[in-house]
């Protein structure tokens, strides 16, 4: 068969049987091992400032709710800046672009060292430096998040994303112990201080980085072309959008125990720092056991069962804490409520990231750290204001009872119906783009014909349907099918794109998927010679 355009692509279901891979096999791979350091020290860093603004805010007020806006400054610029950092981290220079935010946080984290060391800081002004430090990370999280599956084979990538979870709560047990110890000895001013040369290290640590950074011949993406190709793929992919519901509805429900910690850890008896600093990691040691028993949980139950069962262990473990009279009973709670939010947030981190093709991995995974940190922003001022206008314990029961609710709701109505896609480049030469020049400004419209035996009409419109979240999810700005009513066995696809570069954009786009998608969408096709495809630009 002669080769063809993107007009004849897309998706072929296969579920591959995954080998065993144990919990720590990606350390074996030098420049995984030297990055994930480098993620490990940046947590730490992390942990340690919000652990230090937290308990600074308890210092300058006792207002639940600007204890828990802490929380929600923290997380509400990944929110908001989710999307244009997760598209300028498909654009630009990933190894370069990790390096610039690492410096960032280093320069906040500065900045708070000179407000504490003169006496400046208020209220108000820590949650804006606290919302700074959350630029750095907005802008951080998509570049890691896609630099990863780089790094090693897709069949390690789940153990790799369980090892990163290692690397997040191992943090969140060193982050606020030494938090903790630089707070008792020294004052919080210290804690900044060491954040700021941690955060140096781990940016001339990436440094060492040699990445080789390929540019791609069509030029860079323009940022709002790319921003929204970014949440047009997203929009298009069952698999992500039952993803982004699943982990937007626990942690706006599991943000409750986390917002409010700082003040049950002082209501507990003889609670104060300490308390809050074992508390946080209790919670990071019982996140680090379960990720080394997740291979062994996801070979016995499915994504669904794991977020499910996450879930009601979370919200069991925040019911005990609304109640828990001292540190015996709470330090167990947090354990259990640890190990449910790695298991939650892996199992469905790991289907994000088998559903992006690498071309708009930082984009997608921007959108689902977006959900994350927009739904723990809003819980955080959510439970905080009904803790402010009533009382902690009903806090916390309401987001137990509604979060258990709303994910019963969610697994039953938001069906994941998508499959483990082959989501890898499609191989070198499998189509030839348009030898022809750019024929000038204007959107492009595609049609493609086929010839259909009428007898198999209904069969070609479900493949149809699946190619046209293909087609949406490469780019192309419209979509529409037309029947020829004098014609019965002639169908037109009509594709249009944005411009001629955006159009060619689509070629370097496709995947092993779509090229199976494609196969099964010819077979309808009669005749010996492939459908027509005809060009056409919008003449302004």
């Amino acid at each position: 068969m002669p080769p063809i355009s993107i007009e004849e692509t897309s998706v072929q279901p296969l579920r591959p049987t995954p080998p065993r891979i144990g919990a720590l096999t990606p350390l074996k791979l030098p420049v995984f091992r030297m990055l994930w350091s480098t993620w490990l020290i940046a947590n730490i860093c992390m942990w340690m400032n919000d652990v230090a603004a937290a308990w600074m805010m308890t210092t300058l007020t006792s207002t639940p709710i600007w204890v828990a806006l802490v929380q929600s400054a923290s997380t509400l610029p990944v929110f908001l800046l989710g999307l244009p950092s997760g598209a300028l981290a498909d654009i630009l220079d990933r190894r370069r672009w990790l390096v610039a935010t690492q410096f960032w946080l280093a320069g906040v984290a500065i900045l708070l060292c000179v407000a504490v060391a003169l006496g400046w800081m208020s209220a108000p002004l820590l949650l804006a430096l606290t919302f700074a430090n959350g630029i750095g990370l907005a802008l951080r999280w998509p570049v890691f998040s896609a630099i990863v599956p780089e790094l090693v084979p897709r069949t390690h990538l789940p153990a790799a994303l369980g090892l990163n979870g290692i690397a997040m709560n191992a943090s969140r047990i060193i982050g606020p112990l030494v938090a903790g110890a630089l707070i008792a000895s020294a004052g919080s001013l210290w804690v900044f201080v060491l954040n700021a040369v941690m955060s140096v290290a781990s940016g001339f640590i990436v440094l060492r980085w040699r990445r080789e950074h390929t540019p791609n011949p069509l030029g860079r993406e323009k940022l709002i072309s790319a921003m929204r190709v970014g949440v047009q793929f997203v929009w298009q992919s069952q698999r992500m959008r039952a993803v982004l519901t699943r982990v937007a509805i626990f942690f706006l429900h599991s943000t409750a125990l986390l917002a409010l910690l700082p003040l049950l850890a002082r209501g507990l008896k003889g609670g104060d720092a300490g308390t809050f600093t074992l508390l946080l990691a209790a919670m990071g040691a019982g996140a680090i056991i379960a990720v080394l028993f997740l291979p062994r949980l996801r070979q016995g139950y499915e994504r669904d069962q794991l977020v499910l069962i996450g879930t009601l262990v979370q919200s069991a473990a925040t019911a005990v804490m609304a109640f828990a009279p001292n540190v015996w009973v709470a330090v167990p709670a947090m354990m259990f409520g640890g190990a449910a939010w790695i298991t939650v947030a892996n199992s469905l981190s790991v289907s994000a990231q088998l559903a992006l093709p690498d071309w708009v991995r930082a984009r997608g995974m921007s959108t689902y750290q977006m959900a994350i940190m927009g739904a723990t922003a809003f819980g955080a001022a959510v439970w905080g204001q009904i803790a402010t206008v009533s009382t902690l314990q009903v806090s916390l029961c309401i987001a137990t009872v509604s979060g258990t609710l709303a994910m019963l709701t969610a697994l039953r109505l938001v069906r994941d119906h998508g499959t483990d896609d082959d989501v890898s480049p499609a191989q070198p030469g499998w189509s030839k783009a348009p030898a022809h020049p750019a024929p000038g400004e204007g959107r492009v419209v595609i049609t493609v014909e086929y010839i259909i035996d009428p007898a198999r009409a209904a069969a070609f419109l479900i493949v149809m349907h699946q190619t046209r979240r293909t087609r949406l999810s490469e780019g192309a700005i419209d979509w529409v099918l037309l029947h020829d009513i004098s014609q019965p066995e002639r169908y037109v696809e009509q594709i249009v794109d944005e411009s001629w570069t955006e159009h060619l954009r689509r070629f370097n786009r496709a995947t092993a998927a779509d090229l199976a998608l494609r196969e099964r969408r010819l077979a309808f096709h009669r005749g010996e010679d492939p459908p027509v495809v005809t060009r056409y630009v919008v003449q302004r």
